[in-house]
């Protein structure tokens, strides 16, 4: 029920007619819809509502493959809850996958990141290089990928596909992602600006690749690439300098005025990356998303939705707004727990009671 979610339920509902899909999420981002055209999780067989850090072994009864995505997904929401972060998206996806294990599950399917490799010089890192993770998310990914890596075997299948950064179009689109940022500026406002000097390497991914690429590890057989593999997932022709992407979505958007940080300090997360091993390994499920697709999609998806909105950084599109909006309503706790009011309703139940 995140950004991700939608389209992975798409892609295997599509190549995987007659299997049952089972989805689990906490639902903060459930009603955070973007011009969607119906509600992504009827494609499911059934979704349960739960925290991953409390999830009961019995929702992986007779499952075949899990695929983990759930996570505290960004860098600013990392900072903000460190030690939540931690918990959710490390101690309890491997707890899951010890679980998977346990119920016979088959194939367990990590959402990992580049952003391992941290800040990097020189040649495009591959997955014998260095890690270097500079957050909370980026350390909780690392973390996870050793605590996983000792369950594989025995028929369980590990993979850990270390995304480029995610972009694209959505069921429920995130704005706090560098190309969705700009587009949304653009699109907003017709200027881009560049919180840095513009020149930090990232690679990209679009969610619909994140998507192919996630059935191809599904059904992955051990033989190809071995029982744990952790794979750089993402695109050779996608690693771009943030002003890149900038003037890339300035000639998809014309008139749009790009300016940058000159006086912000170095972002120490730059860092291309090596996909060759993927390519080598899931030769049927490369990216086939190109950069123009992904900006004319997020372009046209957001003037469906006749986004005007300027000061979107201070909105609802952006993850950690979501997060601190429900805090601030009372609907969740300093954990990220949602609220049940227990002790409001056994004050009705005394009163009626008493009555």
């Amino acid at each position: 029920m995140g950004y991700v979610g939608p389209g992975v339920v798409r892609q295997l509902r599509s190549t995987f007619p007659n299997a049952t899909l089972i989805g689990y999420d906490m639902a903060y981002f459930a009603t955070c819809l973007t011009n969607a055209t119906v509600f992504p999780e009827s494609k499911l067989d059934v979704q349960l509502f739960g925290d991953v850090r409390t999830m009961p072994a019995e929702v992986l009864e007779g499952v075949d493959a899990v695929v983990h995505l759930a996570a505290i997904s960004n860098d600013p929401m990392g900072t903000k809850f460190e030690d939540i972060t931690l918990d959710v998206n490390y101690k309890s996806s491997v707890r899951i996958a010890e679980m998977a294990k346990a119920a016979g599950v088959k194939s367990y399917v990590f959402a990992s990141s580049c952003s391992m490799y941290g800040a990097t010089e020189g040649s495009a890192k591959t997955e014998s290089s260095t890690l270097n993770p500079l957050t909370a998310y980026a350390r909780s990914k690392v973390f996870t990928e050793q605590g996983v890596e000792p369950l594989a075997g025995d028929g369980f299948t590990v993979t850990c596909l270390r995304f480029a950064t995610a972009c694209g179009m959505s069921d429920r689109l995130r704005l706090d992602l560098v190309l969705n940022d700009f587009v949304a500026g653009a699109v907003a406002t017709g200027k881009i600006n560049i919180l840095s000097d513009g020149s930090p390497w990232r690679p990209l991914i679009h969610v619909k690749d994140m998507a192919r690429a996630i059935e191809w590890a599904i059904t992955r057989d051990a033989s190809n690439g071995g029982e744990f593999l952790a794979v750089n997932a993402g695109s050779n022709e996608w690693n771009y300098q943030v002003s890149e992407l900038a003037e890339a979505v300035a000639d998809v958007i014309p008139g749009t005025e790009v300016t940058l940080n000159r006086d912000a300090a170095p972002d120490k997360r730059s860092y291309c990356v090596n996909f060759d091993l993927f390519k080598s390994l899931a030769p049927n499920h490369q990216p086939q998303v190109t950069l123009k697709q992904a900006i004319q999609e997020l372009r046209d998806g957001l003037m469906a939705m006749n986004f005007k909105d300027g000061d979107f950084r201070n909105s609802l599109l952006m993850r950690l707004k979501v997060l601190t909006s429900l805090q601030d309503t009372g609907e969740i706790n300093d954990q990220l727990q949602w609220k049940h009011n227990k002790t409001k309703v056994s004050e009705e139940q005394a009163e009626l009671e008493t009555a």
